[in-house]
């Protein structure tokens, strides 16, 4: 399947569970027949980070196909340009976050979240700035895409280990790496693969949102697509946890050449060969963290209540 590359400007990417299906019954579900699915393409965006791996071995490894599933994937390279399809109705489903999702709503664009994703989001000082605290960042500047999941992983270190600190917003994603490693700034927020890369040349890393427990990546499907082709969503997700498998049981060196058609970096194989636990399947977010997600997105002025559980998600589908 056709996959589409739009690539209008670079910035950060932004953009655990009440009731996650394990591994065992994700993989015993009862298979979606190929009769079952509708004959529409579901068209899908994704960022160049690790939250799209499973969804694009999914298309390049035929899971979907087997399922008679039609997809095709947008990838975009920046987060405003993947809102911007979204308004004008060119995909279907993407990963993104819950303040997105939930500023998408308040915005008259109905769409629901259906699972979390893969994300792991790191702290990184600049390599001269002496810092090697989470603390050191108190009063110092940070480089990150203000009012996406970054920030808000960011105000929770703060708040977590009481400092505060200055946000340096640049556009471009290369031009924020140079100020980190240029020491232009004292520390930014980044996803994978580009944590690894700028670690790689001299960027400390001081914290993690996986290993603090932090998590607000999203699935969404517009809402039309949830009442008309369930039975799409159903196989998308069957598919995605074939995936998992998949990554599970292979080295990423193994698909690093379908990873570097979509746009990622050689260190990206490297940070997935690090990893030493399994890749879990498809989970719902925890509604804490939903709430607290929330809270923050009101906070910030981006909406203007808060959107409760029920109103912005809908995991059913993950346990068929």
């Amino acid at each position: 399947m056709k996959k589409t590359f739009i690539t209008t400007g670079l910035l950060a990417f932004s953009f655990l569970s009440l009731a996650a299906c394990s591994q065992d019954t994700a993989s015993t579900s009862e298979s979606t027949s190929a009769e079952s699915v509708t004959d529409q393409t579901l068209n899908v965006g994704i960022l160049p980070a690790e939250s799209a791996i499973p969804i694009i071995l999914a298309e390049e490894e035929g899971f979907f196909e087997d399922l008679g599933l039609t997809v095709e994937i947008q990838s975009f390279t920046s987060p405003n340009d993947r809102n911007v399809a979204v308004q004008a109705k060119e995909i279907e489903a993407t990963v993104s976050d819950v303040m997105t999702e939930a500023t998408f709503k308040q915005n008259g664009i109905d769409m629901t979240i259906t699972s979390d994703i893969l994300e792991d989001f790191k702290i990184l000082a600049s390599p001269q700035s002496g810092i090697t605290e989470m603390n050191d960042f108190d009063g110092k500047k940070v480089t990150l895409v203000p009012n996406f999941i970054l920030e808000y992983i960011m105000d929770q270190f703060a708040k977590e280990e009481s400092f505060t600190y200055e946000i340096v917003d640049i556009s471009s994603f290369s031009a924020r790496s140079e100020a980190l490693l240029n020491d232009q700034v004292d520390g930014a927020v980044y996803t994978e693969p580009q944590a690894s890369m700028l670690a790689q040349q001299g960027a400390v890393v001081l914290g993690s949102s996986k290993e603090a427990g932090i998590k607000g990546g999203t699935i969404q499907f517009m809402d039309n697509v949830l009442e008309e082709r369930p039975q799409d969503i159903e196989a998308f997700y069957q598919a995605y946890n074939q995936a998992i498998d998949y990554m599970n049981e292979h080295k990423a060196t193994e698909y690093a050449e379908i990873l570097s058609d979509y746009q990622f970096p050689e260190a990206m194989s490297t940070y997935l060969d690090s990893r030493e636990e399994d890749y879990p399947y498809a989970q719902a977010v925890p509604e804490d963290q939903f709430e607290s997600i929330i809270s923050w997105t009101k906070d910030k002025g981006q909406i203007d209540s808060e959107y409760s559980y029920d109103e912005l998600t809908d995991f059913s589908f993950l346990t068929k």
